[in-house]
């Protein structure tokens, strides 16, 4: 192969970290209304999907599927396209053939999609469950809102070298996060592993874009400012979950080690929260297998007395008045910082990035809202940002108060 292909290969799946781009369109169609039964059944899929998520503007606030949802990457910005059944606009000229094949091969009647479409995940999806959320989908109301230009220059913007990206890289079926056997593992394995498509955030990427599946659902701090932890049974099991506690806080956002934000938060108000209690259990059994790791005990953590008093009049003053002087939290107001998941992450970004930014507002289910949380990027210098960090992580993450202002400052930097 020559360099010049090389090279275009490369550049072009370098964008498997950001969404699909384009809707097209064919001239067949299907010609009779599906079944009342079918289309329910999409709808729920089209949730267990997570389409709404990439397919409408930012924060909800355009029409539902739409398009115009922004991701910012290295390439340049990318935006979820309309996928209502708008004939111009949207996939309202496409049959149920032309559907599956550009969920499932990433080939519309007229281009290829970029591979962040995650087909690589779809890749198994039944032809039942494609015809099922074709079917809801051509029953929305059709919005003829153009899709956006993306921001992608040369040569990331060159579909048909996306030939040889697709080629090499998709594979009929993931690796395996857990072992299991039972009824319930082998349906977690596919809501899981397919139309959750969990690994496309959840593990890392190469060189070339692709996931890195030897190292899948091992996280990737790279996804986003707020990064994707690790949600292997290990990895879960040394930040304290249990099966029962991930199918909670799938459910309701919210469990005893923490409430979903950054990107998870969006998951579970536009997709779990609204899946049976069936699925949602097996997502988790899949998730830490059929003999799940026990949880790891918090450890106790010798660090600095000095440097933790620091951080801990740091957290009277600015946290302590939300999460509680012992950490407990508040219900309807803040989560506990005792036994935290993201306290107990090895990695800090999360924590860092949370207490820079802050969290927008939450609105969980059964009317559960977690109050905004002000970000102290502006109020706080990286010493003693630092300082509250590690006050934070050896005193209820079971971590070590190592984390330097350097690292702080680092992360301020990178704010977009």
């Amino acid at each position: 192969m020559s360099g010049v292909i090389k090279s275009t290969l490369l550049a072009v799946a370098g964008l498997a970290a950001v969404l699909l781009s384009g809707c097209s369109a064919s001239d067949s169609v299907a010609s009779k209304p599906a079944p009342a039964d079918q289309i329910k059944r999409g709808q729920y899929l089209a949730q267990a999907a997570d389409c709404m998520v990439c397919h409408t503007a930012k924060d909800g606030s355009g029409a539902p599927f739409a398009g115009g949802y922004p991701i910012h990457s290295p390439f340049g910005v990318i935006y979820g396209t309309n996928i209502t059944p708008d004939k111009e606009h949207g996939i309202g000229a496409w049959s149920a053939d032309d559907f599956f094949t550009a969920v499932t091969e990433g080939i519309t009647p007229k281009h290829r999609l970029f591979p962040a479409m995650p087909y690589a995940s779809y890749k198994s999806m039944t032809r039942e469950d494609s015809d099922a959320i074709y079917a809801y989908l051509m029953t929305k109301k059709p919005v003829a809102l153009a899709n956006k230009e993306n921001g992608l220059s040369f040569p990331f913007s060159f579909r048909p070298g996306l030939f040889f990206w697709q080629s090499a890289f998709l594979k009929d079926q993931l690796p395996d996060v857990s072992s299991g056997a039972s009824a319930e593992w082998q349906r977690g394995r596919y809501v899981t592993n397919v139309l959750g498509h969990c690994a496309e955030c959840h593990t890392p990427r190469t060189m070339a874009g692709n996931l890195d599946l030897s190292q899948s659902y091992q996280g990737n701090p790279k996804l986003d400012r707020i990064g994707a932890p690790d949600i292997t049974p290990s990895g879960l099991a040394a930040r304290g979950w249990t099966t029962t506690d991930l199918a909670t806080f799938f459910a309701k956002g919210v469990a005893p080690q923490g409430s979903a934000y950054g990107e998870m938060y969006p998951v579970v108000h536009f997709s779990t929260q609204h899946m049976s209690g069936k699925d949602i259990s097996a997502i988790a059994t899949y998730l830490m297998g059929d003999t799940p790791p026990a949880p790891q005990p918090l450890k106790t953590i010798s660090a600095d007395a000095a440097l933790l008093k620091a951080g801990q009049r740091t957290y009277i003053a600015v946290c302590a008045g939300c999460h509680g002087l012992e950490g407990q939290g508040k219900p309807n107001v803040s989560v506990a910082m005792k036994g935290n998941s993201t306290l107990r992450d090895i990695n800090p970004q999360n924590l860092i990035v949370s207490t820079l930014d802050g969290i927008a507002e939450q609105k969980f289910p059964n009317n559960v809202t977690m109050q905004e949380m002000p970000g102290f990027a502006r109020t706080l210098s990286d010493l003693e940002m630092s300082q509250l960090v590690n006050f934070l992580r050896a005193t209820w993450g079971g971590q070590a108060a190592d984390v330097s202002a350097e690292q702080i400052k680092a992360f301020r930097s990178e704010k977009h």
